[in-house]
């Protein structure tokens, strides 16, 4: 199924708070599936109703508000990825530098339904989910990206990316139903286990 989107706006979201600023190690395990982020796509169909309500169905706004608020919480995320050069063995680690993380706001003439028995491939998802430039190095992008595209019927796609070595799936659904209730107007309900040299 071919999917044709065009970009609305690209941005880059970072913490509502001063973060530490500190560097998290990563283990062995970690570092296995470097520059390669998990792709999900969540489709929505469209909201029934009318008025505000529907006004706000998947508002970018609320969405970028709500992800700067989640991403206190879940710092790292906002960070980089870094080679630690006093280290022999240069180990990578995370560097909670607080940088930000791309949000993107996309159109497309498609409609929810017609993904109601499609098969998923990657020409799909780098259409609705952004592309990530591993080319300049570790350092350069991003650690979760997320792409929230509307489409011609009012169903909405929010397709999200974790670079794969900084999140596993159960923090990664952790992220996103943090991020959903804050949008929400919900407060974390569990506060993530950063320290990473127990796992």
């Amino acid at each position: 199924m071919a999917v044709n989107v065009s970009v609305r706006e690209s941005t880059v979201v970072k913490p509502t708070a001063e973060m530490p600023r500190q560097f998290l190690w990563m283990s062995n395990l970690d570092m296995i599936s470097l520059n390669a982020h998990t792709p999900t796509v969540y489709i929505y169909k469209p909201k029934d109703g009318d008025g505000a309500d529907i006004d706000s169905f998947f508002d970018p706004t609320v969405l970028k508000h709500a992800l700067s608020k989640a991403l206190v919480p879940f710092y790292p995320l906002a960070g980089r990825l870094k080679r630690n050069n006093e280290d022999k063995n240069a180990r990578i680690e995370i560097n909670c530098n607080a940088d930000g993380v791309l949000f993107v706001v996309a159109d497309s003439k498609s409609c929810a339904d017609d993904f109601a028995n499609f098969k998923a491939t990657l020409e799909f998802g780098r259409r609705l989910i952004p592309e990530v430039d591993y080319s300049a190095g570790i350092s350069s992008f991003p650690l979760f990206v997320a792409q929230v595209t509307y489409f011609i019927c009012g169903g909405v796609a929010l397709g999200i990316g974790f670079e794969h070595s900084v999140a596993d799936g159960f923090a990664a659904l952790h992220f996103v139903k943090t991020w959903s209730d804050m949008a929400r107007g919900v407060d974390l309900a569990i506060a993530p286990h950063i320290d990473r040299t127990l796992c």
